[in-house]
């Protein structure tokens, strides 16, 4: 008599990080040129009143953006069958983002005659939100489906350590809120996990 051995395929996991992957790419396109951390208000509030339109584009693409990481976490946990530190590490990365699009929006509802100070801080909150919260919520995801990939070793080891890397350097990154030198880490985190993201969902789907 001959076993049968069942493989269960995910493919469902693509589509929502696929979605994420897109919207996030579309809102870095759209907002390129939005001033550094360490413009001035006057420079802040230049830009936004002259680049009204792809402000509430890329406030809409980052908001949108939320809701495939935290469907895509949800996937992930269920099928690792990891721990709800996974979830709750999205949920604060999709807070974060959603956060940092309604401040944008905000930014760019002022007028030539707003007070700068004002627009500096709609940005730094926008900035904090999108930037430090989160990858320190993406941090917590990554360790959530780093861990259950460690006890049940159904990711390949290179994906799994990559996820260890990128958790290390989003803790790492969050000092940029008391040294900005710390900044850097910010975007390597962004895309290197967005990448990673995908190689984990690749992997999941050809199970």
């Amino acid at each position: 008599m001959t076993a049968t051995t069942t493989v269960r395929t995910s493919p469902a996991v693509l589509a929502p990080v696929a979605a994420f992957a897109a919207l996030t790419i579309a809102y870095v396109a759209t907002n390129a040129r939005t001033p550094h951390p360490d413009a001035s208000g006057q420079d802040v509030l230049a830009y936004t009143t002259s680049h009204v339109g792809p402000i509430n584009a890329g406030a809409v693409l980052i908001v949108l953006s939320a809701a495939p990481l935290a469907i895509a976490a949800g996937l992930m946990q269920r099928i690792l069958r990891g721990p709800s530190l996974t979830t709750v590490g999205a949920a604060l990365a999709a807070g974060g983002l959603t956060f940092s699009g309604l401040f944008a929006w905000a930014g760019a509802r002022l007028t030539d005659s707003a007070d700068p100070v004002l627009a500096r801080t709609l940005a730094d909150l926008g900035y904090l939100s999108g930037g430090p919260a989160y990858v320190a919520g993406f941090g917590l995801l990554a360790v959530g489906i780093v861990m259950s990939a460690l006890l049940e070793r159904n990711l390949p080891n290179w994906l799994i350590w990559c996820g260890v890397a990128l958790a290390a350097v989003a803790a790492l990154s969050t000092l940029a809120l008391v040294v900005s030198g710390f900044g850097f880490l910010l975007p390597v985190v962004r895309f290197g996990g967005l990448l990673w993201l995908i190689g984990v969902a690749v992997m999941l789907s050809r199970r």
